[in-house]
């Protein structure tokens, strides 16, 4: 789709930049996104100031920030590309081994590597010309509104309460255990619910501001405290926090068992009685009936199976 101006042309592919533009309000952030050179980038902001009639990003104090003018025809923007993207779907079943679409999957770090190995491995099996990108996900990046917009196509999350404005399956379920330094003097005796409240634990940073997650809620109702000595900002980085510490992780048994074949580590079952923590992917309405995107799902959906049979 086009359309002109004088002698310029307003395409997807200018849609598409200014719509991210205005979202990460860089030109450099922007190229990394659409795997572009900046000074492609730069040429496409200026032809959209060109066909626009307006700078539509302003450099100011705290950096690039978008006009009034680019606010209001923002969601213009927005609606043409997913119309374009309607309208590219509509003609039948989607093709993976041709496509050569953008999937963007969102997701904080607890969910171990394997999964998403599994996840690349397979995508690009299926569809080796299209492009997957894997957003990590923090305590203030505002998901909802992502998914919203079409900045990303799936979330993957384990609220306690899944956010009910969204579309969700279950990914996978999985049990909770306590790791611990192989040599701990509690990987030869097991753990008490006493040892649980006595001994020092590294716990993680909470990836949300909204929602506590579920072992928290669940000690909380339990009315158990726990000495919480160390905070990792990443799941990743807790396991190797453990080995000549006598510090304990609680987490997934799927994330444990993967790095006891890393680490020198114990797993050790849970004194506490917690509900299977279950993760779920979400996505918008806009996507649901969309074939590339039902695809994604399935295949997420599979993975997530073959990282428990793999368990068992």
């Amino acid at each position: 789709m086009s359309t002109r101006r004088g002698s310029e042309t307003l395409d997807t592919y200018l849609l598409k930049v200014f719509s991210i533009l205005m979202a990460e309000r860089s030109v450099s952030r922007t190229a990394l996104k659409l795997n572009q050179s900046q000074p492609a980038i730069s040429v496409a902001l200026k032809n959209l100031r060109q066909i626009l009639q307006d700078p539509l990003l302003v450099r100011e104090k705290g950096g690039m920030v978008p006009t009034d003018r680019a606010l209001a025809i923002l969601e213009h923007a927005r609606t043409a590309l997913a119309s374009i993207d309607s309208m590219l779907e509509a003609g039948g079943a989607f093709e993976p081994d041709s496509s050569r679409q953008v999937f963007r999957i969102g997701s904080p770090d607890y969910l171990a590597p394997a999964f998403a190995a599994s996840v690349v491995a397979r995508f690009r099996r299926e569809a080796p010309h299209a492009r997957l990108v894997l957003h990590s996900l923090g305590p203030d990046f505002d998901f909802e509104h992502s998914l919203a917009e079409g900045e990303l196509d799936v979330v993957i999350g384990n609220w306690p309460e899944p956010p009910d404005r969204m579309h969700l399956s279950v990914l996978l379920e999985d049990e909770i255990v306590c790791m611990v330094a192989a040599d701990h003097p509690l990987a030869r005796r097991g753990m008490t619910l006493d040892d649980y409240r006595r001994v020092p634990h590294v716990v993680p940073t909470p990836y949300s501001i909204t929602q506590r997650g579920m072992i928290d809620t669940v000690l909380t109702s339990l009315r158990i405290q726990r000495e919480e000595c160390v905070e990792a900002q990443s799941f990743m980085l807790a396991p190797y926090l453990l080995p000549g510490t006598d510090l304990v992780f609680t987490t997934t048994r799927h994330f444990a068992r993967y790095y006891t074949e890393l680490l020198p580590l114990a797993v050790l079952e849970s004194p506490i009685e917690f509900p299977p923590m279950r993760f779920y992917q979400l996505w918008h309405a806009r996507n649901h009936h969309a074939p590339s995107h039902q695809w994604l799902r399935h295949l997420l959906g599979d993975c997530g199976k073959g990282v428990l049979a793999r368990q068992g």
